[in-house]
């Protein structure tokens, strides 16, 4: 499948935390790990387990930063 989202990053997933509606999935990007909030749903969907290969896509309008 094509997307058009540019941030794209692949990695594996470290865990999948889940919780009564959405689950925590981290994929490990060669050290640091992004971590994604989707449904338990999608999770079941894309048969999501640790060890196995993912992709983070990124795709957002801004980046907040705070101190």
């Amino acid at each position: 499948m094509k997307i058009s989202a540019r941030n794209q990053i692949a990695g594996r997933i470290t865990s999948i935390t889940k919780g009564a509606t959405t689950s925590h999935v981290s994929i490990d990007i060669g050290g640091s790990v992004i971590t994604a909030s989707i449904t338990n749903e999608a999770v079941a969907d894309l048969k999501l387990k640790v060890g196995e290969h993912a992709t983070a896509i990124i795709k957002a309008s801004d980046v907040m930063v705070g101190v």
